[in-house]
């Protein structure tokens, strides 16, 4: 399978849960390290314009393709499985304990979240520290500009 993962140029390579395990995140938090991908380029791209103005764009977007290769150890969560206040801003603890108890299991190296962002879609985390992480590569790193009218 592919995911894609929307990134300022000079953190898109190589893959690292490190930029996550700096500042937290909603599925993770301040020291766990998660890399954070999408299903699709347009739920990648969603994901990143939720945090910016056309004024802060920075104009140094590409758009990563990782290949996950397709026996790698996946778990899915459904939003019946997630707490209440899963979609809350800013994110709840409860959401980064979902993240680090994915990654302190270690039992898989994937696990499909819901989007926040894009209702029916799904994240795709990857667990860094898992056993076949080194199985799973990036295939392409393409510049990508934003489409201005995004955020008129």
């Amino acid at each position: 399978m592919k995911v894609y993962r929307l990134a300022r140029e000079k953190y898109a390579s190589p893959l690292s849960g490190k930029g996550a395990a700096i500042k937290g995140a909603r599925w993770n938090p301040i020291s766990v390290e998660l890399i954070y991908t999408a299903q699709n380029r347009s739920l990648a791209m969603a994901e990143v314009a939720v945090h910016f103005t056309l004024a802060t764009l920075p104009a140094d977007y590409v758009m990563v393709t990782i290949h996950v290769p397709d026996d790698v150890g996946a778990k899915q969560l459904n939003e019946r499985d997630l707490p209440e206040d899963w979609r809350d801003f800013p994110h709840p603890v409860s959401t980064q304990k979902i993240g680090s108890e994915f990654v302190n299991e270690n039992k898989f190296a994937v696990l499909f979240i819901p989007s926040v962002v894009t209702q029916g879609d799904f994240n795709v985390l990857i667990n860094p520290n898992h056993k076949d992480f080194s199985r799973i590569a990036i295939v392409a790193i393409e510049k990508f500009p934003f489409d201005k009218r995004i955020f008129k």
